[in-house]
């Protein structure tokens, strides 16, 4: 099903990947200057509310007037909403930098559930990663005493995080693997909530519907998966070739909406006019709003009705 009428809702700079909404409808982004900005639901007025100095990738509400910001480049951050107050949570999990700290997901306790995309790449590099499948990403779990400890490795770039509703388990996002897994809380244990997708899945985010909401930041690229099964030395030639020279995304973007079981509610694609790198998804009250790695705008739309 194609996206219907889409609002596209500029920003005042470059690359609001993620997106979030509170319950006054105004949206939360990060920009690729370090920016964090709320915009007002009829997208008017933008206040800029703190600066990381680094790359805001994935944001969640934290405590009490609090945003959780997984930085790219400075790891996992706090900043106070009034204020703009920057306090970091970690730089480095198990003795290792978070080289490319990209998403999460806040249980009720105050658990966070992060990811670290790649051991090898950093963001500035994440086509490289993506040739080479280096199979390096991680997810991690800081408990609320701040004690970080890993319950996945070895996954193919390590991306969105989303909780279930009940939260008896977290699903992250292998753009890689076209796939997402799900790793078990309340009963250890990992499986796959979705595979085999048609596109490279970015953030996932969980929805008011109970939903666990999947980008599609662009669908799979031929090339791409011939030159991922060259040998090791073929691909790292590729990825040392001229950007232009490399593998290319497509136009078109899309989102699933998916249950707990794995059971795809909702699947919308297409091309968005202006739009393009669909990376953050939010579903709040039947509207989904959307986020991009390289627009200058979020967006917005109403969710159709299940045929």
């Amino acid at each position: 099903m194609g996206f219907g009428e889409v609002r596209l809702i500029p920003v005042n700079g470059r690359g609001p990947e993620d997106v979030l909404v509170d319950t006054d409808g105004r949206i939360y982004t990060g920009l690729d200057d370090g920016r964090i900005l709320r915009i007002s639901p009829d997208g008017r007025r933008i206040d800029t509310i703190a600066d990381t100095c680094g790359r805001p990738l994935g944001l969640e509400f934290h405590g009490e007037g609090e945003l959780l910001v997984c930085d790219a480049n400075a790891g996992l951050l706090v900043v106070e909403l009034a204020g703009g107050k920057v306090t970091e949570l970690a730089a480095e999990a198990l003795g290792r930098r978070l080289l490319f700290c990209n998403n999460a997901a806040v249980a009720v306790d105050g658990t966070i559930y992060f990811t670290d995309s790649s051991c090898r790449f950093p963001l500035a590099q994440w086509r490289e990663d993506l040739i080479e499948r280096t199979g390096t990403g991680r997810l991690l779990r800081r408990a609320t005493d701040g004690a970080i400890e890993l319950i996945a490795d070895g996954l193919q770039f390590a991306n969105g995080v989303a909780l279930a509703p009940d939260e008896s388990f977290v699903a992250v996002a292998e753009t890689g693997g076209y796939r997402v897994r799900r790793v078990g809380l309340s009963e250890p244990g990992e499986s796959l909530l979705i595979d085999g997708l048609p596109g490279f899945p970015d953030n996932i985010s969980t929805g008011s519907d109970g939903l666990i909401w999947i980008t599609q930041a662009s669908p799979r690229v031929p090339a791409l998966e011939f030159v991922q099964k060259l040998p090791a030395f073929l691909r790292a030639g590729v990825r040392r070739m001229p950007r232009w020279a490399q593998p290319k995304p497509a136009r078109t973007v899309g989102v699933l909406g998916v249950g707990p079981d794995g059971k795809v509610v909702h699947e919308l694609s297409g091309e968005i006019e202006g739009f393009t790198m669909l990376t953050g998804v939010r579903e709040r009250a039947g509207t989904l709003y959307f986020g991009s790695l390289v627009g200058t705008s979020t967006a917005v739309t109403s969710l159709p009705p299940v045929s």
